[in-house]
């Protein structure tokens, strides 16, 4: 671990304002160091597992137990110093470790509600292995200002693409490591937009309900707060802006009076729900990390052949990477139409429409058209194009704006559910009864039937709304806390979506 001495490597403990001059009056002890692991010591005899023969362990010797799977790495970053208190005495702090017990906290208890015991290890990003297969979570706790190098950012970069995520916490609320934590963000993603998780985002709901927040004190409101930058349908990247790590402790920040934290209920809950979102969505991670791969055929795009042309927005809309080729690839297999496996990102009013009968559209954020999008949206439908949107994960601010710019897009036009027996329920193959996720079960209760919207234009259906991700299923994995279709009625109806556009 590389230590730096910090200025004159003593600090002095002084009561601090509540708008702190420096970042540096932030940097104080704020956690007693984790306690020792359990011995684990038996008494009499005991027999490992079978096959016998065995050798019994002797009174008193330590029974070896496996160690759990590494889920989290606390990235090691900044200074270290002397810190004197005022009624004399000395520790040392650092900046990367300013809460030392709070990863023990977190696990503790994700292993009471989960079942599952996981590990944690200190990273020196100099030397990490950054293979998210084996380190799935980086932590990267703090008060001031947290800096990586442009090879750490590329490595960093990498890592999330393929799997990994990266959680930034603000220990004690500090603006000086948020600002710092919400730059490095944008510096990863330069081409993402780091947004606050809506209300209703599994982060918030997988485990515990978290819908009100609470805080000791400096109280910013009664919410939960994280900002996320999403890669596929994955809360990549967070910055927590408010303190978790010291909850996580079961203790509040102490020394600095300026401190804005979650008390420690809420930040256990917030704690539990990333533990299990990191590990419920670790196989999505894997699986929409991997390349969309097309033949030559796909690549020189036969007119003859169905194009899958997805709408690209500012909106996060590239929600399930490789969920088109995994839908194409069961079209050609299982049907008689001719498709190419090549997912083609269009902008409207940018990109000629004209060659597409089908648009798909998806997101999870507040989506907003320009006017000349409109605009050229209308002209595509008026003529032969069918838009079907897809809410991403199921969220309520996508279906929020989905509805407003289909009110902007077709004034006058209202969505409406489209009968069980209509045409497009079975185009391809009848869906007749469809096992809907649990978080649909709650918000409509005993919903068992296909559940789509309309608008119709001509006699025709020209616009076609899935309020619970229809898509989530296609790569067969589940996304756990999302509103979704059950992977077998989600392809099947994706099937039917593909045909009617085609034949309509």
């Amino acid at each position: 671990m590389r230590r730096l001495a910090m200025l004159c490597a003593v600090l002095v403990a002084t009561a601090a304002p509540l708008a702190a001059a420096s970042q540096d009056d932030w940097f104080v002890p704020l956690g007693p160091p984790p306690k020792a692991a359990p011995k684990r010591i038996g008494g009499g005899e005991s027999f490992p597992p079978l096959p016998l023969p065995a050798t019994p362990l002797r009174r008193s010797e330590r029974k070896r137990q496996p160690s759990p799977p590494t889920l989290v790495g606390k990235v090691v970053w900044g200074e270290s110093a002397s810190f004197t208190f005022k009624q004399g005495g000395e520790t040392q702090i650092a900046d990367w470790n300013l809460c030392p017990a709070d990863l023990q906290g977190v696990l503790g208890k994700a292993k009471n509600a989960l079942g599952e015991p996981f590990g944690s290890d200190q990273v020196a990003l100099s030397s990490f292995h950054y293979d998210p297969v084996r380190t799935p979570l980086l932590y990267v706790s703090g008060v001031r200002a947290v800096a990586f190098s442009d090879e750490q950012l590329a490595r960093l970069r990498d890592f999330v693409q393929r799997g990994g995520t990266v959680f930034f916490d603000s220990v004690a609320g500090s603006p000086f490591f948020t600002s710092a934590a919400r730059r490095t963000a944008q510096r990863l993603f330069p081409d993402r937009a780091l947004a606050p998780l809506p209300a209703d985002h599994p982060l918030f709901h997988l485990v515990q309900d978290v819908d009100r927040a609470g805080f000791p004190r400096n109280a910013p409101g009664d919410r939960p707060v994280l900002d996320a930058i999403q890669v596929g349908s994955r809360a990549a990247v967070v910055v927590s802006p408010y303190g978790l790590g010291c909850g996580w402790d079961d203790r509040e920040v102490p020394m600095l009076e300026q401190a804005v934290f979650y008390d420690v209920d809420t930040a256990n809950r917030l704690g539990v729900n990333l533990i299990a979102y990191v590990v419920g969505y670790h196989q999505v991670a894997q699986q929409e990390a991997k390349p969309e791969l097309f033949g030559a055929l796909d690549e020189k795009r036969p007119a003859n052949e169905l194009v899958f042309a997805q709408i690209r927005h500012d909106a996060h809309w590239d929600v399930h990477p490789g969920a088109a080729a995994a839908l194409l690839t069961r079209a050609r297999r299982d049907s008689a139409m001719e498709v190419s496996l090549k997912r083609v990102a269009v902008r409207p009013g940018h990109d000629d429409l004209s060659a597409y009968p089908l648009l798909w559209l998806t997101g999870t954020g507040d989506l907003r058209f320009s006017e000349g999008e409109r605009a050229a949206l209308r002209t595509w439908l008026a003529g032969h194009g069918t838009l079907v949107i897809d809410n991403g994960l199921g969220l309520a601010t996508f279906d929020a704006a989905v509805r407003r710019e289909l009110t902007a897009l077709l004034p006058g036009a209202q969505l409406q559910p489209i009968p069980p027996g209509h045409p497009l329920m079975s185009a391809a193959a009848p869906v007749v009864e469809v096992r809907y996720s649990p978080q649909v079960q709650r918000v409509r209760k005993g919903l068992s039937t296909p559940y789509l919207e309309g608008v119709a234009m001509g006699g025709d259906i020209k616009v076609i709304y899935s309020p619970y991700d229809l898509a989530a299923g296609w790569d067969g994995l589940e996304r756990p806390g999302a509103l979704t279709w059950d992977g077998a009625a989600g392809t099947a109806m994706g099937l039917n979506l593909l045909v009617y556009a085609l034949t309509h």
